[in-house]
């Protein structure tokens, strides 16, 4: 067993993120003030005030007017350091661009424009999807200046655990600058939602038979293990090249001949029907899979194509539209 799980602490801290989290809005856009920016002494702040407490007493023993004059100066520039660090954040806008679908098991990428409205450079800031408790070490920051009066774009990345509509994970945008002996954060929630399609299945069956269409014959043509028809007729002048079996081609000579197409005629009596309950006999996840790569084959082979699942039909039909419509289909599935 984990025993991260039984600490008590970490139990504590991980239900008080939650509480933290549920209680901050859901947004898109967000300006950061005083009521969103946190301060903290790092590490090194606190031993920078430790090292500020001994020189003070020591001054004080000894009578040291360059000792008390040092030890000033270093807690003024800690003070000044501070004030510069939370003015890093403060002001600054953050705006998402909402990512496109992706596939399941691949990073997701996308875009957060930073917008600077002041006359100064911001530095040395960091955008990062936020870290579960327990493992600060696993953020993955995108560090950025952002230019006076100016806006920048980072890109952030997360890996989405499983198909379906997904809102975005909590952002943290952090800074250290200049000393390093302040961290100044933030946390934001964006509302954006983006859907992740199933992951196709690596090493895919070949695509189904096609079906007859109503009042056809089933033996007019079949299907091949590579998703072609059987019927295939010589090359003529006109014919569209992706209906070229290039396979073939090696057999033809310099006029042409010995090029064969496929018999687009018999290609019209039969529909491709991608169907969940023809899928194979594993669980729901698996045939999803496997409709996923099916849909992204016949579409590189530019075939029209239907789409069957429990409670939902997709007519046959080509092109990036219908691509799109049934990965969103077996997103929701």
């Amino acid at each position: 067993m984990n025993a991260t799980v039984l600490n008590p602490l970490t139990f504590v801290r991980s239900r008080f993120q939650y509480w933290w989290q549920s209680r901050l809005p859901l947004t898109d856009s967000i300006v950061l003030t005083q009521r969103n920016v946190y301060i903290l002494p790092t590490r090194p702040g606190f031993m920078l005030a430790l090292t500020l407490l001994v020189l003070l007493v020591a001054s004080i023993n000894y009578q040291l007017n360059l000792g008390y004059l040092l030890t000033f100066l270093l807690a003024g520039s800690a003070v000044t350091g501070m004030h510069v660090c939370h003015g890093t954040l403060r002001g600054l806008a953050m705006t998402l661009i909402a990512p496109p679908a992706q596939f399941a098991g691949s990073n997701a990428v996308f875009d957060v424009q930073l917008t600077n409205a002041r006359r100064a450079v911001r530095h040395g800031i960091g955008v990062s999807v936020l870290a579960p408790p327990g493992k600060p070490g696993s953020l993955h920051w995108a560090w950025t200046d952002v230019p006076a009066q100016s806006s920048t774009t980072v890109q952030i990345a997360f890996a989405p655990g499983r198909r379906g509509l997904h809102r975005l994970p909590t952002l943290t945008a952090e800074t250290r600058f200049p000393l390093g002996t302040f961290r100044v954060w933030t946390l934001w929630r964006p509302a954006a939602q983006m859907l992740v399609y199933p992951a196709p299945e690596p090493h895919a069956p070949p695509l189904p038979p096609g079906e007859p269409r109503t009042g056809g014959t089933a033996a007019s043509a079949r299907w091949q293990s590579a998703g072609e028809f059987d019927g295939i007729r010589g090359y003529r002048r006109g014919d569209p090249l992706k209906l070229v079996m290039w396979k073939k081609a090696a057999k033809a000579d310099d006029q042409g001949n010995g090029l064969v197409v496929r018999d687009t005629q018999q290609a019209q009596r039969h529909e491709l029907w991608l169907d969940f309950a023809q899928a194979g006999s594993l669980g729901t996840e698996a045939r999803l899979s496997r409709l996923c790569a099916w849909v992204l084959q016949a579409d590189k082979l530019g075939l029209s194509y239907g789409l069957r699942l429990p409670g939902r039909q997709i007519k046959p039909d080509s092109g990036e539209a219908h691509k799109r419509q049934c990965l969103e289909a077996l997103a929701l599935c």
